[in-house]
């Protein structure tokens, strides 16, 4: 699943993913007023993708509200950006996933990788143990789902839970994330 992590052809298809999901987010009203959405696109530095995406991969795709009185930003949901993290999604899911922890020689692969400290990895795993495994988003899908997902294994123990190949799996964690990807009012959903 690594290899995943240098694919540019990944990355690509996450990107259209990105753009199919901000054009039917688009097609909806503001909440808040029911005024028209306009595009509003935002750059970000991401952390842990290929060299040599180009400049539209750093943009997160976003919308605000055409009425001059409201102007009410919407972020739909993303398989890129995992909420306000400074690495893609795929690296955060990917990287603690990984079944033995964060041993000396796998950290040294992964700072080569995507240049990624071990202390930020711990702090993933952290968070995907607590905010994650406490938010009312997991709480809900997590009571769903027969046998119940080995918290202590996440995301590795979700991401098993999905069909097809590495990609295709990984992919569809990615789109099971997104309401955690969004603004608020995404997350409120």
């Amino acid at each position: 699943m690594q290899a995943l992590l240098r694919d540019a052809r990944f990355y690509a298809m996450e990107l259209e993913i990105d753009r199919t999901i901000l054009g039917e987010a688009r097609q909806r009203p503001c909440e808040s007023c029911g005024g028209v959405l306009h595009a509003s696109k935002y750059l970000r530095k991401p952390r842990g993708g290929p060299e040599g995406l180009g400049e539209e991969a750093d943009v997160r795709f976003s919308l605000c509200c055409a009425n001059r009185e409201c102007r009410r930003r919407v972020t739909p949901p993303s398989l890129r950006f995992l909420g306000r993290r400074v690495y893609l999604g795929a690296a955060v899911v990917v990287v603690t996933a990984m079944r033995h922890g964060a041993t000396p020689e796998r950290m040294r692969k992964l700072r080569e990788l995507l240049r990624v400290s071990r202390r930020t990895v711990e702090r993933w795993r952290l968070w995907w143990r607590t905010a994650f495994a406490e938010s009312l988003c997991w709480r809900e899908a997590a009571a769903k789902l027969i046998p119940p997902v080995d918290q202590a294994r996440l995301p590795a123990s979700l991401l098993e839970r999905f069909l097809g190949n590495e990609e295709e799996r990984l992919i569809l964690l990615l789109r099971f994330l997104g309401p955690i990807t969004g603004g608020a009012s995404v997350q409120a959903r």
